[in-house]
């Protein structure tokens, strides 16, 4: 399997919260060349994968987790 036609960039947005840096948002953009007749279902993987991702699971109450998608068809 390669991942040449995916990367993913991530920001992570912090706030000072009596004087402690506390993240606050992640903001993530996934970058995906696939092809256009894939695009559902690649929406519609983005809109569930985070709920099986242990990381997103474990920070979901307490940090704003976004995800958005920029496909490139080819």
């Amino acid at each position: 399997m390669s991942f040449e036609n995916l990367y993913a960039e991530t920001l992570g947005e912090i706030e000072v919260e009596n004087r402690v840096l506390v993240i606050k948002r992640i903001r993530q953009v996934f970058h995906l060349t696939a092809g256009e007749q894939d695009r559902e279902t690649i929406e519609r993987v983005l809109k569930v994968y985070a709920d099986g991702c242990p990381v997103a699971r474990s920070i979901k109450d307490s940090i704003e987790i976004t995800s958005a998608l920029d496909l490139t068809t080819g």
